[in-house]
């Protein structure tokens, strides 16, 4: 358990929180109730619905932005971190120690998830937990070097990712951009952890470390002492110039979140620090913050532990046990409407569970 810190950069929470209760918000069933079947649904909510689901190849879609958003602000949330510890007086070997070993932690859960879900052991490393145990070591490792290296080294790992792709020497597997038939595929097959059929590899956590890299460079520059109006001009600038180099790479280097191409990583990393320069426009700039910022902080100050949760069929209890209340209540209404009502409540259940113990000021953490 921990206390609130003081001075926290509140659109960083709200940002943290957001992305959280979207990402729960999966697992209460309720985007697979939006119609977003492009073959036979169509009209605006059928547009919105498919905005809420993975692109199932070369594209982007909304959905695809939320873990490079997560693992964004893993990176971004690492600099005051660190400095909280150096305040406490921690020495650099100390702090290492638990970077190390949270990433350890992450790592495990998100491979232990698999596990679970799958009631066997398997080597699946794709969850997002486990990635982010991957990125956020390497942005520690890098952190402490200056700006320039720190971004010349992302862009390395892009160049280099790709690299692998376009020239990976196996037959069979020397098709970057189809699926299966690539090299993180064949990267997945050396330890069993091959997920052919959706095409997500395990090796994307390699070109997705540029998003925590950039979160880190990010939190640096929020925290320097220069004017918020200067700070944000800079995130505009450079969240721009990502988004447009990304989208021009397209045609070139197609956007394809499930092996995280460049032009995926350059693209939601910019769209990250877009929305990140606009929640801190908002709430810290202008300070438009109140009762609907609370209402995303109390879940990023559970964040992990309400996505634990969640991942671990809490939402299937708690849909045990009101769903007949709402069938009772809503039978009138249709099938759907009581499925739709019911996951719109396990939803706003894993909030009010937040909200709980934030008011408890309960927070766990690793």
């Amino acid at each position: 358990m921990t206390k609130i810190l003081p001075n926290r950069i509140k659109s960083i929470d709200v940002f943290r929180g957001f992305t959280m209760l979207l990402l729960i918000g999966e697992f209460t069933q309720f985007f697979e109730l939006i119609p977003h079947d492009p073959t036979t649904d169509e009209g605006f909510i059928s547009i919105v619905g498919r905005q809420l689901h993975h692109h199932p190849w070369n594209g982007l879609r909304f959905w695809d932005l939320i873990q490079p958003f997560f693992m964004f602000i893993v990176g971004l949330s690492l600099p005051f971190a660190i400095n909280n510890r150096i305040k406490k007086g921690n020495t650099s070997k100390q702090i290492f120690k638990h970077v190390f070993k949270r990433s350890i932690i992450l790592l495990v859960l998100g491979w232990a998830l698999y596990c679970i879900a799958n009631g066997s052991i398997t080597t699946y490393f794709q969850n997002v937990l486990a990635q982010i145990g991957i990125t956020y070591l390497i942005a520690y490792l890098i952190m402490k070097r200056t700006y320039t290296f720190q971004i010349l080294f992302s862009i390395g790992l892009l160049i280099f990712a790709d690299a692998l792709y376009l020239y990976f020497p196996v037959d069979g597997f020397n098709h970057p951009y189809i699926l299966g038939q690539n090299f993180g595929a064949w990267f997945d097959s050396l330890y069993g952890g091959a997920d052919i059929n959706g095409g997500w590899n395990s090796f994307n956590a390699i070109p997705t470390a540029a998003h925590t890299i950039w979160g880190v460079l990010v939190g640096k520059l929020l925290l320097e002492q220069k004017a918020a109006s200067k700070k944000l001009k800079q995130l505009l600038l450079v969240g721009l110039i990502l988004v447009v180099v990304g989208y021009a790479m397209d045609p070139l280097v197609p956007i394809i979140k499930r092996i995280a191409t460049s032009s995926f990583v350059l693209v939601s990393g910019g769209w990250a620090i877009l929305i990140m320069a606009l929640l801190y426009w908002l709430i810290d700039i202008r300070k438009l913050d109140g009762k609907w910022t609370l209402f995303f902080s109390v879940v990023s100050m559970n964040s992990l532990f309400i996505y634990l949760f969640a991942h671990l069929n809490g939402g299937s209890l708690i849909e045990q046990i009101v769903h007949p209340f709402t069938n009772a209540l809503f039978a009138w209404s249709g099938v759907l409407s009581v499925e739709i009502i019911t996951s719109l409540f396990v939803w706003s259940s894993f909030w009010g569970l937040c909200y709980w113990m934030y008011k408890k000021q309960l927070f766990i953490k690793i």
